[in-house]
């Protein structure tokens, strides 16, 4: 019992350390990626120009004031029921 006790504990140990070294990683990538504005959903965008200041704030979906980060070269072929997305705020 005390055995599986410790070992469950170096367990979640060693995961917790292995999840904080994986975000410096997906840091990285967000070089190759772009502000597409009018594509992001209801409170799915990851910032704002306008309305409001924080990721996660936007009312409206395809909001043109509010951008979704995509992977550069993209942006302007995803299609919304508004649109296309751009690269610049309306």
């Amino acid at each position: 019992m005390k055995n599986s006790i410790i070992t469950l504990a170096i367990a979640g140990s060693l995961a917790s350390a292995l999840a904080s070294v994986a975000v410096p990683a997906s840091a990285a990538d967000s070089s190759a990626k772009e502000k597409c504005y009018g594509v992001a959903m209801k409170g799915q965008n990851d910032c704002a120009a306008g309305k409001h200041d924080c990721a996660g704030k936007s009312t409206m979906s395809y909001d043109k004031m509010s951008f979704k980060l995509v992977p550069t070269g993209t942006c302007m072929s995803i299609k919304t029921p508004k649109g296309h997305g751009s690269l610049t705020p309306a």
